[in-house]
């Protein structure tokens, strides 16, 4: 006699970080449920891997200590071969990056935090890269980009908006920035855009983000 089972298959809610919905935003037609099914399957098996850690830690390190590059410099030699050609793509504009600070005196690292955004029925983990206090008083989030693309203007739109509207959690009274790190080329919040139209449009694209993760699941054996 063969029993049924009723251990209840694991229920993974709807989630995405701040990259996973800027990239998901900036992608069209059936792209997009292609790209929610492969977040939705990372999420299932708990799977990621960042391999740009040791690149944001020489950064991190340069300006923390001054050096004007040098761990920058250096870090594509501490890195496994496979990663060395992307060490070497990213960490030129990197330096470029660095070097737009002005005098290094005048900049030191700040602590940032994460957020967990609601957007519409979707959470969203806004997570800057690091924080920078200017001894005039200015503050910056952080968050690098650093695909061989630059980042396109809704996915900039949007990290930029997700960003500002919870700087108070992140580090408050703080710009927030977007670095395309292979150019050195710093994003800014428009100020024309307006944050209501901005707003709104999130949500539509969360609420198709919502649905196309819950016609992805994974059937039941």
């Amino acid at each position: 006699m063969s029993t049924i089972s009723t251990t209840p298959v694991p229920v993974i809610p709807p989630y995405a970080t701040m990259l996973g919905f800027t990239r998901y935003v900036s992608r069209t037609g059936p792209a997009k449920a292609t790209f929610v099914g492969g977040l939705r399957r990372q999420r299932e098996r708990r799977s990621g891997f960042n391999p740009h850690g040791q690149l944001v830690k020489a950064l991190k390190a340069d300006i923390a200590f001054r050096t004007g590059g040098s761990y920058l410099t250096g870090v594509t030699d501490l890195v496994k071969d496979r990663w060395k050609p992307l060490y070497e793509a990213i960490s030129a504009g990197a330096r470029t990056y660095l070097t737009s600070l002005g005098d290094p005196d005048q900049v030191s690292l700040a602590q940032t935090r994460d957020a967990i955004a609601t957007v519409g029925p979707l959470a969203v983990k806004i997570n800057p890269h690091f924080g920078l206090r200017y001894e005039d008083g200015r503050r910056e989030a952080v968050r690098l980009h650093f695909d061989e693309e630059p980042p396109s203007a809704e996915a900039a739109t949007a990290m930029l908006h997700l960003m500002a509207r919870h700087m108070d959690q992140i580090l408050p009274n703080a710009e927030p920035t977007l670095v395309d790190l292979r150019r050195g080329v710093t994003h800014r919040i428009d100020p024309a855009a307006r944050p209501a139209d901005i707003e709104s449009w999130l949500a539509g694209e969360a609420a198709a983000f919502t649905a196309m993760w819950a016609a992805t699941a994974t059937p039941a054996a």
